[in-house]
C-alpha cells in the first residue's frame, strides 16, 4: 500500500483541475472537474473509471465555487503551457454543475486560444437552461452506449427517471441551438454488440461529426479516488475487475459496418 506522502507526491487531490491527460483523440488535455467533492453522476456505468458512483443523481446545482475552478486553472496553466485542449469531465457528469457556463467563460478569458470540450452523458440536455450553458464550448462529445432502453439500463444504470429517450431528445434539441462540433463517444462490449443495427439508426439520426468507438481497456476500480479522473495510474493497492472487451477483429468489423451503413466518420480506439 502506498503511504500518504507518496500519494501526495503522485496526485494533487486538492485541485479541481487535473492532468494533462494524454487522450488518443485530443492530444494533451487539461481536465476540469466541476463536481469534485464526491463522484456524482446521473449514470453509474458498469465500466466507469471512477468505480461505483457515490451519488447517483440528476440534480443540477452548484457543486464547487466557480472561483475555485478558475484559480486552480490559473495555477495549472502555469505548469502546463503546452496543452492542446481543455476538457470538462472529472468526478461525474459535468452538466450537473449549474455554474459550468461561468467556468467556461472564465477559462476562455484566461486562455482564449485553447479550445474547450465537454464529455457528457447528455442526460440533462433536455433542459433548455443546461443547453444554453454549453453554447460557449468548441466541442460537445455525447455518450451513446445503447440503442434500446433495456440495454441502456443495463450498461449505464442511470438515476431514477433517466431514459434513453430523454438522452436522444436532449441531443436533438442541442443540435438546433449549438453551432460547434458534436461528436458521439460509445463504449462497446459484448453486451451491446448485438444491437448494432439499431445503434446505426440512432447515430444516423443524431448525425455527429465523428463517432468514437471505445471498449473498456481499463479495469473497474472497487473504490473511488480522485486520481481515477483521467489516467488510471494504478498506484493504489485496491481491487479492480477486468471487463470484457471487443477484440481488434470485432472492433474492425463494427467500424466497417457503421461506415457503410451511416456514411459517418467512425474512429476506433484500436486505430
Amino acid at each position: 500500500m502506498i503511504d500518504k506522502k507518496a500519494e501526495e507526491k503522485h496526485f494533487n487531490n486538492k485541485s479541481t483541475v487535473y492532468g494533462p491527460v494524454k487522450s488518443w483523440r485530443f492530444g494533451l488535455s487539461l481536465g476540469i472537474d466541476p463536481i469534485f467533492t464526491l463522484s456524482t453522476c446521473s449514470f453509474n456505468c458498469f465500466y466507469c473509471q471512477l468505480g461505483q458512483i457515490q451519488d447517483i443523481t440528476d440534480q443540477v446545482k452548484e457543486y464547487i465555487p466557480t472561483d475555485t475552478v478558475i484559480n486552480d486553472f490559473k495555477d495549472s496553466l502555469k505548469n502546463n503551457p503546452q496543452i492542446d485542449v481543455i476538457t470538462f469531465s472529472g468526478s461525474g457528469e459535468p452538466t450537473l454543475a449549474q455554474n459550468i457556463d461561468l467556468m467556461i467563460q472564465g477559462i476562455k478569458e484566461l486562455a482564449p486560444k485553447i479550445e474547450q470540450y465537454i464529455l457528457t452523458n447528455a442526460t440533462e440536455l433536455y433542459r433548455p437552461e443546461v443547453r444554453q450553458r454549453l453554447l460557449g464550448l468548441d466541442k460537445i462529445i455525447v455518450k451513446i452506449d445503447a440503442a434500446t432502453e433495456e440495454t441502456f439500463q443495463k450498461i449505464n444504470r442511470p438515476a431514477k427517471g433517466v431514459t434513453l429517450a430523454r438522452v436522444r431528445e436532449g441531443i436533438l434539441e442541442l443540435k438546433k441551438d449549438y453551432h460547434g462540433k458534436i461528436e458521439v463517444q460509445s463504449m462497446f462490449t459484448p453486451l451491446n454488440l448485438s444491437e448494432v443495427e439499431q445503434y446505426a439508426e440512432l447515430i444516423k439520426e443524431i448525425s455527429p461529426e465523428v463517432v468514437q468507438l471505445n471498449t473498456p481497456k481499463r479495469p473497474y476500480p472497487s473504490q473511488w479516488h480522485r486520481e481515477n479522473r483521467g489516467n488510471h495510474l494504478k498506484v493504489f493497492d485496491y481491487k479492480t475487475t477486468d471487463l470484457k472487451t471487443l477484440s481488434e477483429d470485432q472492433a474492425t468489423e463494427l467500424e466497417t459496418f457503421l461506415k457503410k451503413t451511416t456514411s459517418l466518420k467512425i474512429l476506433s480506439i484500436y486505430r
